[in-house]
């Protein structure tokens, strides 16, 4: 399929690699969790806004997957239900075999880490917010050192960042430490929301270049409003529609000019919707 005029129908692609995740008919209308939680039996009698809706698919260990829609597509809402942060309203999401209901919040953080658009902190230093993943995962102080100064080099992040806080650094500087955090854990699935939203040209190069330098290969799920990055970077492309998957197809299929056009058409229609 060379257009975007429909989905590409699930279990068309055939990878050789195994699921890693899988997301079976889940719906996320928070009015709904919130009536359910405050005992209402009328809950889904009620009317409720879907941040998604029915939404269905496989990813694959390896897979680079861009997830592209307008504002309020639930791109945003996805990422945070992979990472348990929030729960569906209806329908259940697998990592491999086995539902992510029961794997602990903690545990399944260790596999699955979002990186969101505007990353805190928390009150430390460079250094410590370098070390704080491998210190959660009882990594000695010996092994922290060599991992955060190996990284450090890949990425690279100069040396007089390391005694700074938050407050001290730019936006694109605590993204960029932000993602060092991120790669320096090494999870086995990478949710990313706009990672280089505030980087500059080389910063943006230098984030792609890392993975095939050092050898770590993670499965990547990033929401991007860059096309060209998507196009150049990942193998699978994810348009979401209104809460809905509209199209599930391999990078090499997209027509990449009429998906522009659609993301465009799209914006112009909310911005006359609410003005």
């Amino acid at each position: 399929m060379d257009n975007l005029d429909g989905t590409f129908p699930h279990g068309m692609i055939s990878p050789t690699q195994p699921t890693q995740i899988r997301v079976d008919r889940v719906s996320f209308a928070p009015q709904l969790l919130k009536s359910a939680k405050l005992g209402r039996r009328d809950q889904f009698n009620l009317p409720a806004y879907y941040s998604l809706r029915e939404v269905s698919f496989e990813v694959f260990e390896g897979d680079r997957v861009a997830i592209v829609g307008a504002a309020g597509a639930g791109k945003t809402t996805l990422l945070r239900l992979l990472n348990r942060l929030i729960s569906p309203t209806q329908g259940s999401i697998y990592l491999g075999d086995r539902p992510n209901t029961e794997i602990s919040p903690v545990d399944l953080r260790q596999h699955i880490l979002l990186l969101p658009q505007e990353s805190k902190l928390l009150g430390m230093t460079v250094q410590d917010a370098l070390a704080y993943p491998l210190q959660l995962r009882g990594f000695s102080p010996q092994a922290i050192a060599a991992q955060v100064s190996e990284w450090r080099d890949r990425l690279p992040i100069p040396v007089e960042w390391l005694h700074r806080t938050e407050p001290q650094l730019s936006l694109g500087q605590r993204q960029w430490v932000a993602i060092a955090r991120a790669l320096i854990a090494q999870p086995q699935v990478l949710l990313l929301d706009e990672p280089t939203a505030a980087l500059d040209a080389n910063q943006c190069q230098q984030f792609f270049a890392v993975f095939k330098q050092s050898g770590y290969a993670p499965t990547v799920l990033m929401v991007t409003h860059q096309l060209d990055l998507a196009q150049a970077w990942c193998t699978r492309v994810l348009h979401f529609q209104g809460g809905q998957l509209v199209v599930d197809q391999p990078a090499s299929k997209i027509n990449w000019r009429t998906l522009e056009e659609a993301l465009q058409q799209t914006a112009i229609a909310q911005e006359e919707e609410w003005a």
